[in-house]
């Protein structure tokens, strides 16, 4: 089982146990239409890809949370959201694209982790930081890394290396949940941490009451 994988398990099992209502209620889902939409990747990447030309479409890796990403960008609350989320996804593209083709080695087994963990965790910091908001973040996190596919696809045509894209595959689709998944977590706990201090540094309001046993206790 790969990590996407365990870790669509793993968030399946909090939403079943109430822990991510709050976050689900800010990105306009029910806890059933996101179990159903975890089992749909989960099984989806199972079944075969769908061929378009040079390019095979994997369900659950590919169709199922770009469709996500398209109802919250519908669900977005404002028009100035929905663009910050596409321009977040388009930089996150670039920036994986980059990180692969300038930063990490050729040789994946040069380096300790995998390169697509590695995909993962910088496009979901990315994510959180031009995405903001929890909706913007999982767009910019799971378009990101798909944008990015795409792009090395089309820069090894323009090179004239024939190859089929495979959007959505395995090593993409971890990357594509972790980012997602990273994204969303951080654009809970820091917009959590901002409530908390901006609660904390309000004063509370002095009470207009009136207390008349108070007050013939100190005249007495």
């Amino acid at each position: 089982m790969s990590i996407g994988m365990v870790l669509l398990t793993a968030v399946a099992v909090l939403v079943f146990f109430g822990v991510t209502q709050r976050v689900l209620d800010k990105m306009h889902l029910s806890d059933r239409a996101a179990l159903l939409i975890i089992g749909l990747m989960f099984f989806g990447t199972l079944l075969p890809n769908i061929p378009l030309g040079p390019v095979e479409i994997s369900l659950g890796g590919a169709l199922i949370p770009a469709g996500v990403c398209v109802y919250l960008l519908i669900r977005a609350g404002t028009g100035k959201e929905r663009l910050r989320a596409i321009a977040g996804a388009i930089l996150t593209a670039g920036a994986v694209y980059l990180l692969n083709s300038y930063i990490l080695p050729d040789e994946p087994e040069t380096i300790v982790i995998d390169p697509m963990y590695i995909n993962g965790l910088v496009a979901g910091v990315l994510a959180y930081a031009l995405g903001r908001s929890r909706r913007g973040a999982f767009i910019c996190g799971v378009l990101g890394v798909l944008l990015a596919d795409v792009i090395v696809f089309a820069v090894n045509l323009a090179k004239g290396v024939e190859q089929t894209l495979v959007l959505g595959g395995a090593g993409i689709f971890d990357a594509a949940v972790i980012s997602g998944l990273i994204g969303v977590i951080l654009a809970e706990l820091i917009g959590e941490v901002r409530e908390r201090l901006t609660r904390g540094s309000k004063r509370p309001a002095s009470s207009p009451i009136h207390n008349p046993v108070r007050n013939r206790g100190d005249k007495a």
